[in-house]
């Protein structure tokens, strides 16, 4: 039962019914599937209850694993410190910051430790979602997807018809490799909210990160971070596949990408600092929306999230003639 009979802010954030065709991919990136997803976290009557129809078309052995518990239905305490899940379906909790929840909870039926993130976007309408599926500390899957948001879908065509063409279109887009501009230099610009270890809003970050490709698989990119936090970084960038690199000079790390979703840890050179990122390129234009983890003295000190939006520059591996 809840302690508090008014639903927490991320409770009222995430008031309606939820849809989404979130991918599933094998620890290696292989994109294996889709799960088809409605759901939605209700507070009645002093209850926070959070129900989930998922359905499975997936090949090999992910999909006998996860195809299993739906309909899910398990309660929460809700609060705007930590949701707690109880049961039977999962259970952990997740902090709230704002419009995203970092969630790391667990599920019997799929035998999995869930790191899951959920941020809901209202600029661009939707919910941008991701869960990493562990056993201990090895990566076993990954799950992501966006979502869109109903109120009426039981009882309109309309709006049916909105997700049924929303979902189509994610199934096309599920598997699309997560990708930086190539051939052309640019940056990408936003803002991003900021929240400190107590989970408290305490200012925002101007993000700019000035991008110059080198060859099809290396980029040299500057990070310029101005508001809460002060920092400016150059690395050069590698892709190998859905592998990536950070060569430094200033931070060093690697991540990998599952379909649009990159996950990348940076060291930043010479200090006890380091970044957790989830990028999600959202469209062809190279819009991103981010979730960024600022870690001190390997401790939380900053939960960042926004939009970055591309501004194209000039275009620096054009055709190559020899006379």
């Amino acid at each position: 039962m809840s302690n508090e009979k008014k639903p927490s802010n991320w409770q009222q954030a995430i008031e309606g019914e939820w849809h989404g065709l979130p991918s599933l991919f094998e620890a290696d990136g292989t994109h294996v599937g889709y799960n088809k997803v409605s759901r939605a976290s209700e507070h009645e009557n002093g209850r926070t209850t959070y129900w989930m129809n998922t359905q499975f078309d997936a090949t090999g052995p992910l999909n006998d694993r996860f195809e299993i518990g739906s309909p899910f239905r398990f309660g929460v305490i809700d609060s705007d410190m930590d949701r707690i899940y109880t049961g039977p379906d999962f259970f952990g909790s997740g902090r709230p910051y704002g419009l995203l929840v970092d969630s790391n909870y667990f599920s019997p039926g799929w035998n999995v430790n869930l790191r899951t993130m959920n941020h809901v976007v209202p600029d661009l309408g939707m919910q941008v979602y991701s869960s990493q599926l562990f056993e201990g500390d090895t990566l076993v899957g990954v799950f992501n997807g966006l979502y869109v948001v109903t109120h009426d879908h039981d009882t309109n065509p309309t709006t049916q018809k909105r997700v049924t063409a929303f979902l189509e279109q994610e199934k096309v887009n599920g598997k699309r490799p997560f990708n930086l501009p190539v051939k052309h230099a640019g940056k990408f610009t936003g803002r991003f909210e900021v929240y400190n270890d107590k989970q408290e809003l305490v200012g925002h970050n101007d993000v700019v990160i000035h991008h110059n490709p080198l060859n099809l698989l290396h980029s040299e990119q500057t990070i310029e971070i101005s508001g809460v936090v002060n920092a400016s970084w150059k690395t050069m960038r590698t892709r190998n596949g859905n592998h990536h690199q950070y060569h430094g000079p200033d931070m060093y790390g690697n991540g990998m990408s599952y379909g649009r979703y990159l996950y990348s840890v940076r060291h930043v050179y010479g200090e006890a600092f380091k970044l957790w990122s989830r990028e999600t390129q959202i469209d062809e234009d190279y819009t991103f929306v981010c979730a960024w983890q600022f870690m001190q003295s390997q401790k939380e000190k900053y939960t960042t999230f926004g939009v970055l939006r591309w501004e194209e520059g000039d275009l620096k591996l054009g055709a190559n003639y020899v006379d």
